[in-house]
């Protein structure tokens, strides 16, 4: 069985999520009241992480963490309908190079992956049009249908995504040389690594330099 893998930020949709949820909080009619104190908590470990004193990975999962902390106690139906709300209009802001590939993949009978440490419900919402056969995403613990806060958030992320993607594919027989993975950053070379087809989707520099290197293939 052949496999493809998707990133979603910077390769399936072209934009950082994380920047897209700022500004939904921030106007929301209801939420937006959150929207300081939660700028106030991010400043911290951005900082840290600007002055290099402070992991990129870290700090990338410290930041979700910090935005999921205002919904404290807010029920399970209520998160994903924000969730769908804010993602509506990012079905039609997705990246059509790399969708045709997706649609292909499945009409080829390859298993295709979604990888991302956005929050699940919005990788559902955004794909629910796409037969994708699993979405991996960044869960948000539960307690008694309510956000668990307590609990920290497992932020996938890095080789984490390679725990992922081992887990969802435990008990198939992959044949990995021909397969294909996607992905737009340096912190997507050990997915990319895996197969014998990776993609770079507008790499950033570090990615690029390697794509280029190895001839690996790259969409603009």
């Amino acid at each position: 069985m052949r496999v493809a893998i998707f990133d979603f930020d910077g390769t399936l949709y072209p934009q950082e999520t994380f920047t897209l949820m700022m500004n939904y909080m921030k106007k929301h009619p209801v939420h937006s009241s959150k929207y300081q104190s939660f700028y106030r908590a991010l400043m911290k470990p951005y900082l840290a992480y600007k002055m290099k004193m402070y992991p990129e990975k870290k700090m990338k999962a410290k930041s979700m963490q910090l935005y999921l902390n205002v919904f404290k106690g807010m029920h399970q139906r209520e998160i994903e309908k924000y969730f769908e709300e804010m993602s509506k209009g990012m079905r039609n802001e997705l990246n059509w190079a790399v969708v045709e590939r997706l649609e292909k993949h499945l009409i080829d009978g390859d298993h295709v992956l979604l990888v991302s440490g956005a929050f699940t419900p919005m990788l559902n919402e955004v794909t629910r049009d796409f037969a994708i056969h699993e979405v991996i995403g960044t869960e948000i613990p539960m307690r008694n249908g309510k956000i668990d806060t307590d609990t920290g958030i497992y932020h996938i992320q890095g080789e984490r995504k390679n725990e992922m993607i081992d887990k969802a594919l435990e008990g198939f027989d992959i044949d990995w040389e021909n397969s294909f993975a996607y992905g737009d950053s340096i912190s997507d070379i050990t997915v990319l690594e895996l197969v014998g087809n990776p993609v770079a989707v507008r790499p950033e520099n570090r990615l690029k330099a390697v794509a280029e290197e190895r001839k690996w293939e790259i969409i603009w």
